[in-house]
């Protein structure tokens, strides 16, 4: 890469599990691939934050929380870190601060903005991101869960989301190898392309054939078990009730303009096939690697060109099984559930999803049982009234019927006792 100008990158979420790896790609990359322009946190993990701007010299930092105490504490660090690793020389980066700071440095024009950031406030600098023309690799589901349509009015320019999610990832590759309208460089499919439908796979997760009466006893320790993937914990317990499948198969839907009955999900213990596209003809292409979230996280920051090393590829010379089943839609409802509300309204998969904080909350806090998450994300779901259109939605309509939904969760939670 010597000689060549770096990409730079904007990285939302650096601390988290996204954030981590997306670094470790970084610093794995020839010198030169890559200039980290901005880092955002929440703040919760201030000297972690402070290794990762000292290390890639990085200018600016977004903080989410923590007022002018978390500020003095993390310019604290910052100067512990340049003693310790022999970095004087290095000038202090500028610090933002505040609940809009991530969108801030998101509005980078000429970068690359990964969005790692978990829940549905990653909705704001998703919408900076794509307004300033920076390519976009998303990890944050929720901004196209909460907001698609804003999001897809927004784009200036055909590819500009790159699917950082490996199932998403995995369709977006498999889609280079179809006809589809906006070109090679493209991971969206129109109308007119030869795809029959989109298969989502799911690992099945840490209570895969477990009948629903098993699950009643289900604890927070329990959930977080996840058998494949080191995720955060809200993720990681959308994975266990498989509504991580069903935010992923309303994601998919937006992204790729595939209806959302004709997005199926497979369940597929050993999550080596992230996903497979099927085509008219009868074909289906699968993208298979080891689970390694680095590589969907490396393609995304060089979409579409492929980098090299990025993980171990899958051994084909040694003996090996992979297996596919059906979801059991009885005892996870959540992927049915989650199709519907694609179906119902522009503001019914908000809904779902901030229900759904609200209860993984309400269970990790054991103010919730297990089963009850889905249970009240779906009463929430069928007492709300979606507009009739989407075309003049508005972003504050999206956050209200988000309001709306968390302090109606809150309520049928309290009423369980």
């Amino acid at each position: 890469m010597s000689g060549l100008t770096p990409t730079d990158v904007v990285l939302l979420g650096s601390t988290g599990s996204i954030g981590t790896q997306a670094l470790e790609v970084v610093a794995a990359s020839a010198p030169g691939t890559f200039r980290v322009t901005a880092l955002s946190a929440g703040g919760g993990h201030l000297e972690l934050l402070a290794e990762q701007a000292v290390l890639h010299d990085v200018p600016v930092v977004a903080l989410a929380h923590g007022g002018h105490g978390a500020v003095t504490r993390l310019r604290e660090l910052l100067a512990d870190e340049r003693a310790r690793t022999g970095r004087d020389d290095l000038a202090e980066p500028e610090i933002l601060t505040g609940p809009d700071a991530a969108t801030t440095v998101a509005g980078s024009p000429g970068a690359v903005v990964l969005n790692g950031i978990t829940g549905s406030v990653g909705l704001a600098p998703t919408l900076a991101a794509l307004r300033s023309g920076a390519t976009l690799a998303l990890a944050n589901k929720e901004s196209l869960v909460v907001g698609g349509s804003l999001v897809r009015a927004v784009q200036t320019r055909p590819g500009q989301v790159v699917p950082v999610d490996s199932e998403h990832s995995a369709i977006a590759q498999a889609l280079r190898s179809g006809r589809h309208e906006k070109g090679m460089t493209s991971p969206v499919v129109t109308g007119r392309s030869e795809v029959r439908r989109l298969v989502l796979t799911a690992s099945g997760g840490p209570f895969r054939g477990r009948t629903r009466d098993e699950l009643a006893a289900v604890t927070p320790a329990q959930a977080l078990a996840h058998p494949t993937w080191a995720m955060g914990p809200v993720v990681t317990v959308n994975s266990s009730t498989m509504v991580n499948k069903g935010l992923e198969l309303i994601e998919a839907h937006l992204l790729f303009d595939v209806p959302a009955e004709d997005v199926v999900v497979v369940v597929h213990p050993q999550s080596v096939v992230h996903s497979m596209v099927e085509f008219h003809d009868g074909s289906t292409l699968a993208q298979a690697s080891p689970p390694d979230m680095r590589l969907p996280i490396a393609l995304g920051l060089t979409w579409p060109d492929r980098p090299a090393g990025v993980t171990a590829p899958c051994r084909w010379d040694e003996p090996t099984a992979w297996t596919f089943e059906p979801l059991d839609e009885s005892t996870f409802p959540a992927v049915a559930l989650a199709r519907a509300a694609a179906a119902a309204s522009a503001t019914h998969p908000a809904v779902l999803n901030a229900a759904n904080e609200q209860c993984v909350a309400a269970f990790l806090d054991r103010r919730l049982d297990y089963l009850g998450i889905v249970e009240v994300v779906a009463e929430v779901l069928e007492e709300h009234e979606g507009p009739a259109a989407s075309t003049d939605l508005s972003l504050a309509d999206v956050l209200g019927a988000e309001e709306r939904a968390r302090a109606r969760a809150e309520e049928l939670i309290a009423a369980r006792g």
